[in-house]
């Protein structure tokens, strides 16, 4: 099992060097490949968005942690150089210490360097748990997708003062238990910014401005897989659905008007006697 050659000394390192980290999620061999031998990536993260852009759901709610496993263990096994985060999904971390261990547990023996929680301060003394028992822990605070039916939708965090307090806390009790990196997605980048300058680990924003350490992107967005959803903070970098959609039907009409498959296509038998 790799270990990758990205380590979380390395991540951290890179904050107190003023390199900037990059990040994108992925949760198949294939994508895993390109990622990790043909970019050079930080992070990979197998995330619990799978539920949206795998799955069809309308939240990642429902992303069980076998799906999780399972994901994670496609992707660990392509993954050589960057660092592998796998999502904790809903409710196998906020229930209890024990299963918070022993759900961990089971995505570091899948493959993945480190697990991801969502959250705040009252993570704070699992996180210190895991850490104490090896497993590296990313945090998560902002708008945090588990939380969607409090929060009210997805909704951008951190808009007034009180707001801005509390994700400075947070972001300081997730540091002090021992968490690696912190993720902060959709705040206002001013929010963001202070957040980093006040930590010393290192923040990878998404939808929180240009003043993080690093940036993360699901893979499906960048892509452009799904042109319907394109939230402000996104920028497309390939109009992946026009291009596979015109691949696909350039192969029908091939197909259907029988220029598919050419000779240059075909086995042809020769009597060798």
């Amino acid at each position: 099992m790799s270990t990758g050659s990205m380590t979380v000394q390395k991540i951290q390192e890179k904050k107190q060097l003023g390199e900037r980290l990059s990040a994108l999620t992925c949760y198949d061999a294939t994508f895993a490949q390109i990622l990790d031998q043909q970019t050079t990536v930080d992070l990979i993260l197998v995330g619990d968005s799978l539920g949206t852009v795998i799955k069809g759901e309308n939240n990642t709610l429902n992303v069980s942690l076998n799906e999780m496993i399972y994901h994670t263990k496609i992707v660990a096994r392509q993954v050589k150089r960057a660092h592998l985060v796998a999502d904790m999904p809903f409710l196998t971390y906020q229930i209890n210490k024990n299963d918070t261990l022993r759900h961990a547990g089971e995505l570091i023996k899948a493959g993945a360097h480190s697990v991801k929680v969502e959250g705040g301060k009252t993570l704070q003394s699992s996180i210190k748990k895991l850490v104490n028992l090896g497993i590296p822990v990313m945090g998560h605070i902002g708008l945090t997708p588990q939380h969607v039916h409090a929060f009210g939708g997805y909704r951008v965090q951190g808009k007034t003062t009180a707001a801005k307090e509390r994700l400075i806390e947070d972001a300081l009790a997730l540091e002090a238990a021992g968490a690696f990196a912190l993720v902060i997605e959709c705040t206002p980048a001013d929010v963001a910014k202070e957040i980093t300058s006040r930590i010393k680990i290192p923040t990878i924003g998404i939808g929180a401005g240009p003043f993080c350490d690093g940036q993360i992107l699901v893979l499906y967005d960048l892509l452009d897989l799904k042109p319907e959803f394109r939230p402000k903070f996104v920028k497309q970098f390939l109009n992946g659905a026009a291009l596979i959609s015109n691949a696909c039907q350039s192969y029908v009409d091939e197909e259907q008007e029988g220029t598919f498959p050419g000779p240059e296509h075909s086995y042809h038998f020769k009597n060798i006697s």
